[in-house]
């Protein structure tokens, strides 16, 4: 009887270095990045500490890193984070709303796209910060103002996405759908929106990024609360360290809403590959 020579293969062990190399590799990229970080934040305090940039604004990162826990200890970049956030919120949800309705509706009814997509391209190309002084005559420097502001920032690229989603649909569903006679407002619904949804969720991913930036601007501009005018305050008052741990605030609270969407977005798009 001979003897059977056995394979690598035959242990159920010996498959798992396979798997090492692309998880290395994959850690040695993200390694890179955050050594990259490193460098700069260590170029920032020795700048500072050996007077390669000789100012009273330029303070070493290490004060602005105890700024920022001091800040978050006491409650206060907190609060002034949640402040911000719960308008970034509120007026990317009515942006995101308007920007599907109005897409959905231009790119069903030829009537209404050649309609208001005129006015619409015409009011596009304006920037979001030129529009607060016009809506402070009529709004006030609330939150209303701020939240306005956001939804029509945030409208846009929510907008456009959702009409480019819908003249993107496969017209064989479109025709199928006519086939069995279904109305056009569960062709709406059931067929066309779910084909045009990767591309709605990137308008949305574009719109979260812009909402953020916008609220911060509003803020500075016509804000009583909130980061941005923290930091305006902070620059008047000429502390330096809580104003940049207040836009670092803002740098760590725009990543994590991002990778927060692509998680969200994995599980309500899982067919969708990444």
């Amino acid at each position: 009887m001979t003897a059977v020579e056995t394979t690598p293969l035959d242990n159920g062990t010996s498959a798992a270095p396979a798997a090492a190399p692309g998880a290395t590799l994959r850690v040695v990229r993200r390694l890179r990045g955050v050594l990259l970080i490193a460098a700069l934040l260590a170029l920032w305090e020795a700048s500072a500490r050996f007077g390669w940039a000789n100012s009273s604004n330029w303070p070493p990162v290490s004060g602005v890193v105890v700024a920022l826990v001091q800040g978050w200890s006491s409650g206060e970049l907190a609060a002034l984070v949640a402040s911000t956030l719960k308008r970034m919120l509120t007026g990317f949800a009515f942006g995101c709303a308007a920007g599907v309705t109005l897409g959905a509706l231009l790119g069903i009814s030829r009537w209404a796209r050649y309609t208001l997509k005129p006015l619409i391209e015409v009011i596009r190309p304006i920037p979001a910060p030129a529009i607060v002084p016009i809506l402070i005559l009529f709004l006030g420097v609330d939150d209303l103002l701020k939240i306005v502001v956001i939804a029509l920032a945030c409208f846009f690229p929510v907008f456009l996405n959702t009409l480019a989603g819908i003249a993107g649909v496969d017209s064989v569903l479109i025709e199928t759908a006519r086939t069995f006679r279904i109305g056009r407002l569960r062709t709406l619904l059931q067929v066309i929106l779910p084909a045009a949804t990767p591309m709605i969720a990137a308008g949305m991913r574009i719109a979260i990024g812009i909402a953020l930036v916008v609220t911060v601007i509003s803020e500075m501009i016509a804000g009583s609360a909130g980061l941005g005018y923290y930091i305006v305050q902070m620059q008047y008052a000429l502390k330096p360290e809580p104003m940049y741990a207040a836009v670092i605030s803002i740098s760590a609270a725009g990543y994590l809403l991002n990778r927060l969407f692509v998680l969200l977005e994995r599980w309500w798009l899982p067919w969708v590959g990444r």
